[in-house]
C-alpha cells in the first residue's frame, strides 16, 4: 500500500500537531454533535466556543447515522436524538460552515460512517465538506482492504483520514493501517463501543506500545504520525495514565455527551459543565510530561 502519511502534511490538523509539540503539550480532541442537544445552529456553535475557550485544540464534529456501529449507547441515543431534530449531513456541512467563518484556523475533523459518503457521491460529498472547511474525516466502517477510492480522493482534497486501530489488530494490519492514515493515527483504547470506563486494563497499555514499535520501527512517514487515543476516557486521571504511555494526545466524547445530556434543560449550567470537563483535561494535557518529544516536520 502507499504511504499516505505526507500527502497532507501542511494543513490545519498537522500544524496544530506542530505548534503542540514545540510546546511539549498534548493534544485535546473534543466531540460535538450538530442537533444535539436542540436543532439550532446556534447551540452547536455555542459549545464549540466553549470547548475553544477551554482549551480544545481540535474539534470532532459528529455527522449522525442510523446504525452507529462503533459507538456505545450515550452516543447512540445522542445520534438518535440528532436524526430526530431533522439533522442531516447538509445540515451538518452548514453547521461547520459557521464554526469555520468564527475559528479560521480551527482543525475540524468529521466522523461519520461509510454509507453517509457513499449515498452524496464520494468526491462530491468530500469537496463539498473541503468547501465547508472540514479538515478530515474518521470512517470507523471502511475496511483498510476496501479504502484506496476513499484515501486517493480524499488526498487529493487535502483531507486528513485517521484510521481506528484496535488492541486486536496484528501486526500486519497494523503497519496497513498506518501507511493509509494520515493527521493522526486512532488507537481505539479498549474492546467494544464507545463509552464511559471506570478503569483501563494492562492491554490497554500493551497496545499502545505496540502501535508505537511499529510505527517507529516501519518507517512509514518521514515524521512519525501522531498516536492519539480514545474511547472510554472519563476523568483527567485516565487522561494522564494514556499520556504517560506516550501518545500524542486523546478523545473525549462520551462523557462531553453525558453531560450535556445531564443538564440540557439548564443551558447555564450546560455550558459551565463542559467548561469545567474541557479545562481539565486541558491541563492534564499541559501538565503531563512527555515520555518522547516529537517533531512534525512541515
Amino acid at each position: 500500500m502507499q504511504n499516505n502519511n505526507n500527502n497532507n502534511n501542511d494543513n490545519r490538523i498537522s500544524r496544530t500537531f506542530r505548534a503542540l509539540s514545540e510546546k511539549k503539550e498534548h493534544a485535546l480532541i473534543c466531540y460535538v454533535l450538530p442537533g444535539y442537544p436542540d436543532a439550532k445552529a446556534s447551540t452547536t456553535l455555542k459549545i464549540v466556543s466553549t470547548m475553544i475557550e477551554a482549551g480544545t485544540d481540535i474539534i470532532e464534529v459528529g455527522i449522525p447515522f442510523s446504525d452507529p456501529i462503533a459507538d456505545g449507547p450515550v452516543i447512540q441515543e445522542a445520534l438518535y436524538q440528532s436524526l430526530n431534530n431533522g439533522i442531516n449531513p447538509d445540515e451538518c456541512l452548514r453547521v461547520v460552515s459557521k464554526i469555520r467563518k468564527k475559528f479560521s484556523e480551527l482543525p475540524i475533523v468529521a466522523i461519520t460512517y461509510y454509507n453517509i459518503l457513499y449515498k452524496r457521491g464520494l468526491n462530491s460529498f468530500l469537496k463539498r465538506s473541503v468547501e465547508s472547511g472540514i479538515d478530515g474525516f474518521i470512517v470507523p466502517d471502511i475496511p483498510i482492504e476496501h479504502c484506496s477510492e476513499y484515501v486517493s480522493q480524499a488526498s487529493k482534497l487535502g483531507l486528513a483520514t485517521p484510521f481506528l486501530a484496535s488492541p486486536n489488530t496484528s501486526e500486519s494490519r497494523l503497519r496497513s493501517i498506518a501507511s493509509m492514515s494520515s493527521g493522526f493515527l486512532y488507537v481505539v483504547s479498549v474492546y467494544g463501543t464507545t463509552g464511559m470506563r471506570k478503569s483501563f486494563e494492562k492491554y490497554t497499555f500493551d497496545n499502545i506500545r505496540k502501535v508505537k514499535r511499529i510505527i517507529n520501527s516501519t518507517n512509514v512517514t518521514t515524521s512519525p504520525i501522531p498516536i492519539i487515543v480514545g474511547f472510554g476516557i472519563n476523568t483527567p486521571e485516565h487522561a494522564k495514565l494514556l499520556l504517560d504511555s506516550g501518545v500524542d494526545g486523546i478523545i473525549v466524547a462520551s462523557k462531553l455527551v453525558d453531560k450535556i445530556k445531564e443538564s440540557r434543560n439548564n443551558e447555564a449550567q450546560m455550558f459551565q459543565q463542559i467548561k469545567a470537563i474541557v479545562s481539565s483535561m486541558k491541563k492534564a494535557c499541559k501538565e503531563q510530561p512527555r515520555s518522547t518529544i516529537r517533531t512534525y516536520q512541515k
